[in-house]
């Protein structure tokens, strides 16, 4: 089977006999070379490129130039450039494309487009070129500026002109545009083009060059202004070239036009028709619902956990259940996230997980589709501009309150929540319950993974059951088939168009699904919301002493922190960062519940805030009542006729003095104190000598007094 945007490659051949296939017309198939500057499409029949696939002359492979790329990591001058050249290819290749598939009409068609955008037509062959080659998505026309050494940066000004020189005036001189005259271009815009008045650009123009750039007098009663010469203004091809550079197109046209009329005309509806399909992948719907049932816990099935959350995405085409997602998330990004991650997955390894096998012809479909039709809370922000520049999958999202422009999925919905009611238990039965009505949340009795199973049998079930008034085709009526998701799914990729398309690396998909976030470089390692990462290249390329302090975007998912990459700038892969040990308590947890922890230890702090206070204030307190006390004493022991010379003189004596006085206190005695009886005494004629000897010479007075104790303590032992 052949896919659309599918790369195969020769094989016993070199890496440049590598072929895309860039439109399936049955029975004719068209793809381009991913060498040459100039390779235009090829024809041959599908039956003859399956052949060789089967014969594994040409096999496929992933597909080189797949990327993941955010508009943040792109300068300006590349995404001017990008959107320039897709605005070429996208109006050439939506209104002529069997045109240019075919070679005696593509030449004409160059030459009208390069006439029609004032381009050369080999510049016109070079944009379809790199269109085709490198992945039929916008990111596609992206200039290769990672192999040059300019980085898109504005040149820095100095005090001569740069630019080329003026064509026509005398003095061939202008002005360069510095940071002023671009405050002065930004006064003039926001002044007189962004209001109810709707001036052009030329206009503004002229009341720029009003404001800063001419000499204002009267004649007689009436103002005249005198525009300052050539060389001393800026020219209205300056002024556009920065206009352009720096315009917000959505607050332009919200200023200059009303609210109501910039959701008629700019709201993100490519269309209103949910049937407009040339065949299977052409349009997808995703959808999320809360089941209408109760679930209990995994580990105690007399917790109730509430009601599941059910995501869907179907194909518009044969009504094919392509993914699903069921559990606790959303409905919100991640559920979403989950669902399409699941919409390319094999789903034979999918259902093997659960403990249910079927084979690839139950359940087929594992592919991207061409448009995804949205609700707007999920599919705003996060990352579906990657899924658009990178993945070339258009998004389009309804309108608030306009369920029907998704009725497919909807419908579904409702048949799946109504098997629901009438089979489990904790089903919810009514809307409302009456009083002395039976609590029907307390039969639940499914966990998550056995209400999973069951969904799982649902859409196998759908998958091949018939649907009432589908609109058959004349060739699907005189072939015989019969209505079902599955017939219409294979019946419209062996006789439709179609866009689906393969992903051979399920990690680029998630790159481009996951949130993104902004991590710092610290010495205690990479910083992320409260957390500390590490990785092997941080320390082989010694991030933490050339990038202290510097920014990185990360990938992460929040339903566990443990792990966060980092994308590599060519958007094929990637640097896991883990847990270091200073954070390693929160491995496994997910992002709420370390915010959630944050807070505690951040609320405990607060509360014992006030108690440390006290315990300095009272720390203070006992310290400053011992300071008094002692200075008390020593004034009531202050002995007059001691000299200052004398006090200091023996501060050795003293401190030895005091040793042996604090080693009499604090020796240890391990033995009890024996109980002495009444006996008689006898009497010694020789003195007990085991007295501690103090040195007679010192004139401490501290020693005196250790002395005359050392007597007393002597004479009453005797």
């Amino acid at each position: 089977m052949i896919f659309y945007n599918q790369v195969y490659q020769f094989t016993g051949k070199e890496e440049k006999n590598r072929i895309r296939v860039i439109a399936i017309d049955d029975p004719i198939v068209y793809f381009v070379e991913l060498h040459g500057n100039t390779s235009m499409p090829k024809k041959a029949v599908i039956s003859d490129i399956e052949t060789e696939v089967q014969s594994e002359l040409l096999i496929p492979i992933p597909d080189p130039f797949a990327k993941s790329y955010s508009d943040k990591d792109l300068t300006e001058k590349q995404i001017q450039k990008r959107d320039e050249d897709w605005q070429v290819v996208s109006e050439g290749w939506d209104k002529y494309k069997k045109s240019l598939l075919i070679r005696k009409e593509r030449d004409a068609i160059f030459e009208q487009i390069a006439k029609q955008h004032r381009i050369a037509k080999i510049k016109v062959k070079r944009i379809f070129t790199r269109f085709w080659q490198r992945g039929l998505n916008r990111n596609a026309l992206l200039p290769d500026y990672i192999y040059s050494g300019g980085k898109g940066k504005e040149r820095q000004l100095a005090l001569a002109k740069v630019g080329r020189p003026r064509k026509y005036s005398s003095t061939k001189q202008g002005i360069n545009i510095t940071d002023n005259v671009k405050k002065q271009f930004d006064y003039v815009v926001k002044k007189y083009y962004r209001n109810k008045q709707q001036l052009s650009l030329t206009e503004t123009y002229e009341y720029l060059l009003r404001e800063f750039y001419s000499d204002k007098y009267y004649e007689g009663n009436k103002p005249k202004y005198k525009i300052w010469e050539e060389s001393k203004i800026p020219t209205f091809h300056q002024f556009y070239y920065w206009f352009k550079k720096l315009e917000d197109p959505k607050l332009d046209f919200q200023l200059r036009h009303n609210q109501k009329e910039f959701e008629l005309k700019y709201r993100p509806i490519l269309s209103n028709s949910a049937l407009e399909t040339d065949g299977p992948g052409t349009r997808f719907q995703i959808d999320a619902t809360i089941a209408d049932i109760y679930l209990v816990s995994s580990f105690d099935r007399n917790l109730i956990i509430g009601r599941p959350v059910v995501y869907g995405v179907i194909d518009v085409y044969s009504r094919l259940l392509t993914g699903i997602y069921v559990g606790l998330e959303g409905p919100s990004w991640i559920g979403a996230m989950m669902t399409l991650d699941n919409m390319v997955m094999d789903k034979v390894e999918f259902c093997k997980k659960f403990g249910i096998s079927i084979d690839e012809s139950q359940w087929p479909a594992h592919h991207l589709p061409e448009i995804i039709i949205a609700d707007r809370g999920e599919f705003e922000g996060y990352s579906v501009e990657n899924l658009i520049n990178n993945l070339n999958i258009k998004i389009e999202n309804t309108s608030p309150y306009r369920g029907d422009l998704k009725g497919i999925i909807e419908r579904q919905f409702r048949t799946i929540n109504g098997k629901i009611k009438r089979k489990a238990p904790g089903a919810i039965q009514k809307e409302y319950r009456e009083r002395g009505d039976k609590d029907y949340r307390l039969d639940a009795s499914l966990n998550l993974e056995e209400f999973t199973k069951i969904i799982i049998h649902l859409v196998l079930h759908h998958n091949q059951n018939i649907i009432d008034k589908y609109p058959l085709e004349k060739e699907m009526i005189s072939v015989g088939l019969t209505a079902t998701p599955i017939n219409l799914w294979n019946w419209g990729i062996e006789n439709k168009k179609g866009s689906l398309q393969v992903i051979h690396n399920q990690n680029i998909l998630r790159l481009n699904l996951l949130p993104k976030g902004k991590a710092r470089i610290t010495r205690a390692g990479i910083k992320f919301r409260g957390l500390s990462y590490g990785a092997e290249r941080a320390l082989n390329e010694q991030w933490y002493f050339k990038m202290r302090n510097h920014s990185i975007e990360i990938v992460f998912d929040p339903r566990d922190m443990s792990k966060i990459y980092i994308p590599h700038t060519d958007g094929r892969g990637f640097d896991t960062c883990y847990l270091l040990d200073t954070s390693s308590q929160y491995k496994g947890n997910t992002l709420e519940e370390i915010e959630y922890y944050h807070e505690l230890i951040q609320e405990a702090r607060h509360q014992e805030a006030n108690k440390q206070k006290e315990n300095t204030l009272n720390m203070d307190g006992a310290i400053e009542s011992i300071i008094q006390k002692a200075k008390k004493e020593k004034k009531q022991t202050i002995v007059s006729n001691v000299s200052k010379a004398e006090k200091v003189k023996n501060i050795s004596a003293n401190r030895q003095a005091e040793k042996i006085m604090n080693r009499e206190e604090e020796k240890f005695t391990l033995t009890e104190k024996p109980i002495i009886d009444t006996c008689q005494v006898v009497e010694f004629t020789k003195k007990n000598s085991e007295t501690v000897e103090i040195p007679k010479k010192s004139t401490s007075r501290l020693m005196d007094k250790l002395r005359k104790k050392r007597d007393e303590e002597f004479g009453k032992d005797q």
